[in-house]
């Protein structure tokens, strides 16, 4: 049976990223905020909400029908099972999903036994320009789809400060461009062309006060011949007024033309034999991040929760994903394809 609105929904954590949860949340009428935790009780209380040290507290005050858990990788596994132990049916938890597959596997197995709808806070494959590219494919725009290209410039790795005023963490993190980062174009690539077979990857580090990886190339083989590329560097730019509204450009071929991603987000069609381009998605003018692909995935959560739409975002599907980041490491280690 769907739930009713409004939804009460309790957020884990505060810090830099969270603030688009909640302004997210916000925003949604069926939606009712009813409480946000952190070890830093100052930045819960900043929220405006009841503000709680931890999450057994804010559990212990009331049951959310939906916790929001907008924390790194390792803190992903107790609070999970705290919830569920506190009779939480709804998690969402940040990407990257866990620390590694075994880990997020206990957890999808553990919300199945439970009877918890655990989904996983994957928000690129709702930005607008992934849609309407899909939108596009399916409608056959291009023809048949051969291959397509991301190129990762964020233009926000460089220096000895790189990631300091933001998420300071990152720059600890061993594993870095793929494990927290690549996982979201995993994702959308899984997306637009189904589930990868194989992977080659090259990966380097080039800024040195990093732990991990900052740039490298991941070549994935999906069904019916398609190709994808992702060439990331975190230290290099793209042409945007706003470097994380896309965080680079996109480009996707077809037996009878071209889709691009620009960096306003905008979305570009070329028939083959023509030299203009016509716009199928104007420029984005969301002043947020990636196009309001946050409230877009809350909102897709919402109505699976209120009308009983299909989730996109199980934490069962996502394992999908971890299992591509892990094959692609492997591949780099061993300089050599991988199949998944």
């Amino acid at each position: 049976m769907s739930a009713t609105a409004p939804l009460r929904v309790a957020c884990l954590g505060a810090g830099y990223f969270s603030w688009f949860h909640f302004d997210a949340w916000a925003r949604i009428q069926e939606v009712t905020l009813i409480g946000a935790a952190d070890h830093n009780l100052d930045a819960a209380a900043a929220t405006g909400l009841p503000a709680f040290r931890d999450l057994k507290a804010m559990l212990d005050a009331a049951t959310p029908d939906i916790l929001d858990i907008i924390l790194p990788p390792p803190s992903h596994a107790e609070a999970i099972r705290t919830a569920i132990d506190k009779g939480v049916k709804t998690i969402i938890c940040q990407k990257p999903f866990c620390r590694d597959l075994t880990e997020a596997t206990e957890m999808a197995d553990a919300a199945d036994a439970a009877g918890v709808t655990l989904l996983i806070h994957e928000n690129f494959r709702f930005m607008p320009w992934y849609r309407a590219i899909k939108q596009s494919i399916d409608d056959g725009r291009i023809g048949r789809v051969l291959q397509a290209t991301f190129r990762l410039r964020p233009g926000d790795g460089q220096g000895q400060h790189a990631y300091l005023d933001r998420q300071p963490y990152f720059r600890t993190m061993p594993e870095l461009l793929i494990h927290e980062t690549g996982v979201h174009w995993i994702d959308t690539f899984r997306y637009l062309f189904g589930n990868p077979t194989s992977v080659y990857a090259d990966l380097r580090q080039i800024n040195p006060v990093l732990a991990g990886e900052d740039a490298g190339f991941v070549l994935f083989d999906h069904p019916d011949g398609v190709r994808t590329l992702f060439d990331g560097n975190r230290l290099l730019d793209h042409s945007a007024d706003n470097q994380r509204r896309t965080m680079g450009e996109a480009l996707v071929e077809g037996t009878q033309g071209t889709l691009s991603v620009m960096g306003d987000g905008s979305v570009q069609h070329r028939a083959f034999g023509e030299q203009n381009l016509t716009t199928i998605l104007p420029a984005d003018r969301w002043d947020g991040f990636g196009g309001d692909c946050v409230c877009a995935l809350q909102n897709h959560v919402v109505s699976g929760l209120l009308h009983g739409t299909e989730f996109a975002n199980t934490a069962k599907d996502y394992l999908n994903v971890i299992a591509v980041r892990d094959a692609i490491y492997r591949s780099a280690k061993a300089g050599q394809k991988m199949r998944v």
